[in-house]
């Protein structure tokens, strides 16, 4: 079987978004064939309450499915739907926002450093208009396969004969969290047809088997071809979501929150939020 090559690195960049987040987008708004079917991830992590506090207030969405997966610390949030709460360490906040929802996360003050990923994925076009859905996971409902130096928690996916929460995703993402310890060294059965990204998060290594370069903390490997994944953890260990879908292979019609497949449809969907008519009856 062959092994995953390294196609590209992404570093990302800082940013600032919604009431004045500071945060690392990894990629979004670029070329989104080279992460499709994912449109964005974001990283955020701050030990300054300042760097988080003023959240993202109301807004809307349409066409996608945003995944957020608290690691430290806490977001509450409420949305159209009447969902509200607050989700924790080690959580997972999955929306499909599908014909339209408006919500808003707002991070609550933490005692360390908040960390956690934004991942937006999209929605094929025969289901942009699907009924918006919104599901809360604990931590404790996704669960974990080991192997020889490593373990994984699934969030999505099946794996090692474990299958994650997240079950009712219509384009079937793998959504793994990925620990290995130092120096070891291991190899990841994965599906030829997806697209698959790590995104590295603690420690380093590499994701080829010619370890052709090394990935700290921050920075995303886009791997392609083959069905195994080669990965070698360094000295401090490895920590990396990985993250694989098949691609959709459809036109994009992007402006910010709204993801469609056409400019028309882009348009409409502005229009009725200006309108009003942007949260359908059901």
């Amino acid at each position: 079987m062959e092994y995953r090559k390294l196609k590209a690195v992404l570093e990302g960049s800082y940013v600032l978004e919604g009431a004045g987040v500071k945060l690392k987008r990894i990629f979004g708004f670029g070329d989104t064939a080279l992460t499709d079917p994912f449109l964005l991830l974001d990283n955020f992590g701050s030990g300054d309450p300042r760097d988080y506090m003023a959240g993202f207030p109301w807004h809307p969405h349409r066409g996608m499915e945003t995944i957020t997966y608290m690691i430290e610390g806490e977001v509450a949030h409420g949305d159209s739907l009447g969902n509200s709460g607050v989700i924790g360490s080690g959580q997972v906040q999955w929306m499909t926002a599908g014909s339209g929802i408006v919500h808003q996360e707002m991070p609550k003050a933490y005692e360390g450093t908040m960390r956690g990923f934004q991942l937006w994925a999209n929605l094929p076009k025969k289901e942009k208009m699907t009924r918006p859905r919104y599901r809360d996971i604990p931590a404790g409902a996704m669960p974990e396969v080991s192997g020889k130096g490593y373990k994984l928690k699934i969030i999505c996916g099946e794996y090692g004969g474990a299958e994650g929460p997240a079950r009712d995703v219509t384009i079937k993402p793998w959504l793994f969290d990925v620990q290995a310890a130092p120096g070891a060294e291991f190899t990841l059965k994965i599906r030829p047809e997806d697209n698959l990204l790590c995104c590295v998060f603690g420690g380093g290594g590499f994701f080829d088997r010619e370890k052709t370069r090394a990935l700290a903390p921050g920075q995303l490997a886009v791997l392609e071809g083959g069905s195994r994944l080669a990965c070698s953890a360094s000295g401090e260990g490895l920590r990396f979501m990985l993250i694989a879908g098949k691609p959709l292979g459809e036109p994009v019609a992007w402006q910010g929150p709204i993801v469609m497949n056409t400019e028309a449809e882009l348009r409409k969907a502005f229009e009725e939020y200006r309108k009003g008519t942007f949260i359908k009856k059901y």
